[in-house]
């Protein structure tokens, strides 16, 4: 069976993880971890980068420093993981659904401003499969209203919007590490804090709510708990094995795009047919191959084609159940208009498999698919 995701590894991740060890600092913010960070606010520009446990951590940290409020409201698309809106509804605040385009299949920054209410408090874009949101509309709508943008960038890493890196645009961001991403760490993410009025309160909010970073920065002469917060650090034998997938990261994005490209060449003709949909990157933006999908014509041809591919060992899945409709998201959140979009991309959507070491069966990967869609 090729499987859908294979964690790629460099050669160097169990080498850092023992050095770690040698040097006897297992928890969080060791030295690996200190690279990790300034790697990613050389990379970003971002005022700091904090590594978290996950990038569900991340998106928690943000709700926090956003100082939500029950009730307030934050727009985002439905067509996204459960952590985005979860996030938020642990603070009491309602996930408002907006509708995607159906090209990208990010949030429709056209349709943002029209479910803004005198509740909402930040806007959270979702960058779908590493291809930016129109951030700058963005950035514009959130600065007439006076909210936050709070980019979920947990696809996104290495890829950009006009020259600028995604998670940098912002606010703040939350990027992800897990092994289906394109660096991994099995779990892990980090949140940017590109607004620099955040950085004091993050670092608080990251070490259980005590002002603890200060005491070893010499700040403070003793560290105690100054406000709410929660154990967001990852340890370091994490940041040991992802500082080995950063020294790499461009020669992977390198191999993905490669593989990336080789799937939407062949595909061209099957496009024209009418047999498939191939994704769509604006000329503005640099994605990073994070996934290659396909969009099939319906619900039923969809799960035909998994089931195909299946029968000739192809690992093959579909993605999210919108949020608007999941139960959770019927309860604790609200769709704005009818989300015509978001439900009708979420029955069609196929993703191949994408992952380095593929590159030697891929051939007889686009031939099942040819044969199967």
């Amino acid at each position: 069976m090729i499987p859908f995701n294979k964690p790629y590894m460099t050669g160097k991740e169990l080498w850092n993880i023992a050095q770690a060890h040698a040097r006897g600092h297992l928890a969080g913010d060791g030295s690996f971890t200190k690279q990790c960070a300034h790697w990613l606010e050389a990379r970003t520009g971002a005022s700091r980068a904090l590594l978290t446990h996950s990038c569900t951590a991340a998106l928690e940290m943000a709700a926090i420093l956003a100082d939500l409020k029950p009730g307030d409201e934050v727009i985002m698309p439905s067509y996204t993981f459960v952590s985005t809106a979860n996030a938020f509804v642990l603070r009491g605040a309602v996930p408002v659904f907006v509708d995607v385009r159906p090209d990208t299949l990010n949030i429709d920054e056209t349709k943002i401003e029209a479910a803004i209410t005198p509740r909402t408090r930040a806007i959270v874009p979702v960058h779908y499969a590493g291809v930016a949101c129109e951030m700058d509309m963005i950035m514009e709508i959130a600065r007439r209203h006076g909210l936050l943008v709070i980019e979920d960038a947990a696809q996104a890493v290495l890829a950009g919007y006009k020259g600028r890196p995604l998670g940098s645009i912002g606010h703040m961001a939350a990027l992800s590490f897990h092994e289906t991403k394109n660096i991994i760490a099995g779990e892990g993410g980090a949140l940017l804090v590109n607004d620099p009025r955040f950085v004091e309160r993050a670092e608080i909010i990251r070490e259980k709510g005590t002002n603890r970073s200060q005491f070893f920065r010499g700040q403070v002469d003793k560290y105690t708990w100054v406000d709410v917060g929660s154990s967001y650090l990852p340890g370091e034998l994490i940041a040991a094995f992802l500082w080995a997938q950063m020294e790499e990261a461009d020669a992977i994005n390198r191999r993905r795009l490669g593989i990336w490209n080789t799937y939407h060449q062949w595909f061209g003709e099957a496009e024209k047919a009418g047999r498939l949909r191939r994704p769509v990157i604006p000329g503005h933006c640099a994605h990073n191959a994070h996934m290659y999908y396909l969009l099939l014509p319906d619900l039923a041809r969809r799960t035909a084609f998994i089931e195909r591919m299946k029968q000739v060992d192809v690992q093959c899945v579909f993605h999210y159940i919108p949020l608007h409709s999941a139960p959770a998201g019927r309860e604790f959140g609200r769709a704005h208009d009818g989300l015509e979009v978001t439900s009708d991309i979420a029955d069609r959507l196929v993703r191949l498999p994408l992952w380095l070491g593929l590159e030697d069966a891929q051939v007889d990967v686009i031939q099942k698919v040819l044969v199967a869609v």
